[in-house]
Parts: structure tokens; C-alpha cells; sequence
């Protein structure tokens, strides 16, 4: 079910409206890359290259900014980039909570794309990784509606601690709790019990096929999704094309169809779906419902170079 009718809770008050989201988690420097023949090795390739801001977390709250959602962002940039990050997520009606870090550049990923649609993503996580509670500020869980993070934030042992003080201090308030695996490769290096164990109790889990399949040790995604909601409410597996699959705990898997469309850019798909999901969510929506939102959001994502509207 969706939350109250008229209204969301938020740190066990009745709030009229769409509850405010608070995503902690990534923002980075994106530099996509299409090679426009054959990769020559050891000499050039013509290709077309394009930066845009990025990041998973960073994306969701844009696509959550552009569906007109109350949404705050939390993250670490270095400092040349504060202005120019905190401009981008400002036009989309992200209210930005950017701690600059003394040391560290902002994270930055190369993602090459091939005409298949599929990505390779060499990631330099940068001042990510000095993510702290602390960055939070004050007040702000109090007045939101539902957290969000990333996988990303739980694969580092600094930002895990940050994550699960988040985690722990959203369950005090009353306030639900949504998690991205975001990794299948990290999800492998420190292990499905490990992750499943970080992150229990969260409202809603959006794993893609691959990270249920590596979750729930099966790849149905009928059977993930369903063997998930032991950990948590509801489970809901993106399939790409595909649609997704929805588990409520107690309830029969359902599947939700899409109509399949050539991606121009994959980057940012799952982050535009979980945006619709969780923008219909705290409008009142029930999770099937909310599923299709996604879809719908996630559609507009592929059909553009870059991850954010």
C-alpha cells in the first residue's frame, strides 16, 4: 500500500501533499564517450565525448526536481565544482546541501557506450568516498518524508558508517527508507548476506536483474523479487526493456510491461525509474501504480545522451 491518503508521514507527522525526499549519496563529473568506429588500439578513434553532472544519487534527486517533488540533495563535491554543481541541481528545484571537500576533486566516471546500448564505467569515486553523517545537515531527516541512498554509499567503509547512522537515525524518526544495490560488481565484492544484512528493513529495494539475481542467489526475477521482501516491504526488479517485476511483502510478484524502445543512453535509466516510482509513492500512489510511474520516467531517460532530465 501507499502512504496515508491526503497526506505522507514524515517523522510521525501528517504532512498534506508530497512529503519532501532526501537523497544522500554520489554526485560526479560524467564523461560519456562513443566511439564513432572500431577502438585502435595504441592510436586515435574518432568519437563523439560529452560531459554532463552525474552520479546516481545526483541523478535520482534531479529527475525527483524535474517531476516537481520536494527533494533535498546531499553530497561532497571539491570545492572548484560546488557553484556549478549547486547551479544544476537549483534549476531543477533540488534544494543542494553540498559539503566541499579540502582535498579530494569531484568524483568523476567515464562511461564508454557501444551501438548495442550497453556501458563500460571506469569510476574514479574521489571526494565520494569522504561522505559523512555529518554532511547532513541539521534538521533535515526531521522534515523529510522518506531517505534515499545508493549501493554506493554502503561499498565504502567511510560512507558505510555514514549510511548506516543515516539508516538508523531515519528508523527513529519513522521515516522509510529506500535503497539502489546501484552495483553488481561491488555487490560481488563484499558479498549478498553482507549488503542484504547493511540495508534490511528498508522500505523499498530497486535492484536491476543482474544485482537481484546476485541478491537472491536465483535469476527469476519473480523469485528474487518475492525471496527479498524477507529484507525488505517491497522489492521491485527492473528488467530494462522489460518492464519490472513488483513483490509486496504477503502478495504475489506482479509483473509491470513496457513498451520496448531502442535506448539512444542507458546512463541514468534505474535512477530516472526510481524517481517516478518514489515522486508517485509519496503522491499516494500504491507500488503498482508507482511501477508504471517509473517506467515512464525511465522512457524520457534512455531516449538522451546523459542520466539526468
Amino acid at each position: 500500500m501507499g502512504p496515508p491518503r491526503g497526506g505522507v508521514r514524515a517523522a510521525g507527522r501528517l504532512m498534506t501533499g508530497p512529503g519532501r525526499v532526501v537523497v544522500v549519496g554520489d554526485v560526479v563529473n560524467d564523461v560519456l564517450v562513443r566511439p564513432l568506429g572500431p577502438v585502435t588500439p595504441d592510436s586515435d578513434t574518432r568519437a563523439t565525448i560529452v560531459r554532463r553532472p552525474g552520479g546516481s544519487a545526483a541523478n535520482l534527486a534531479a529527475w525527483l526536481g524535474s517531476l516537481g517533488a520536494p527533494v533535498s540533495f546531499v553530497g561532497r563535491v571539491g570545492a572548484g565544482d560546488r557553484d556549478f554543481h549547486a547551479g544544476c541541481f537549483a534549476a531543477l528545484g533540488v534544494e543542494p546541501h553540498l559539503a566541499v571537500d579540502p582535498e579530494r576533486e569531484t568524483g568523476t566516471i567515464v562511461v564508454v557506450l557501444d551501438d548495442a546500448g550497453r556501458r563500460t564505467m571506469l569510476v574514479d569515486r574521489a571526494a565520494n568516498s569522504a561522505l559523512t553523517a555529518a554532511d547532513v545537515p541539521p534538521g533535515l531527516l526531521e522534515r523529510a518524508a522518506l531517505l534515499h541512498l545508493t549501493g554506493y554509499s554502503f561499498f565504502e567503509p567511510g560512507v558505510r558508517t555514514a549510511a548506516l547512522e543515516l539508516m538508523a537515525r531515519a528508523r527513529a524518526l519513522g521515516v522509510p527508507v529506500s535503497v539502489d544495490p546501484s552495483s553488481v560488481a561491488f555487490l560481488r565484492d563484499v558479498g549478498a548476506e553482507q549488503f542484504l544484512a547493511w540495508t534490511a528493513g528498508a522500505r523499498f529495494c530497486f535492484p536491476n536483474r543482474d544485482e537481484a539475481a546476485e541478491l537472491a542467489g536465483t535469476g527469476d526475477p519473480r523469485r528474487a523479487a518475492e525471496a527479498l521482501t524477507a529484507h525488505y516491504r517491497t522489492v521491485v526488479v527492473t528488467l530494462d526493456g522489460d518492464g519490472c517485476v513488483v513483490a509486496d511483502r504477503g502478495t504475489d510478484p506482479v509483473a509491470v510491461p513496457v513498451h520496448r524502445l531502442v535506448a539512444v543512453d542507458p546512463t541514468g535509466a534505474g535512477d530516472a525509474f526510481c524517481a517516478g516510482f518514489l515522486d508517485a509513492w509519496c503522491r499516494g500512489s500504491d507500488p503498482i501504480a508507482a511501477a508504471a510511474a517509473g517506467a515512464r520516467v525511465a522512457r524520457r531517460a534512455v531516449s538522451r545522451l546523459g542520466g539526468r532530465p
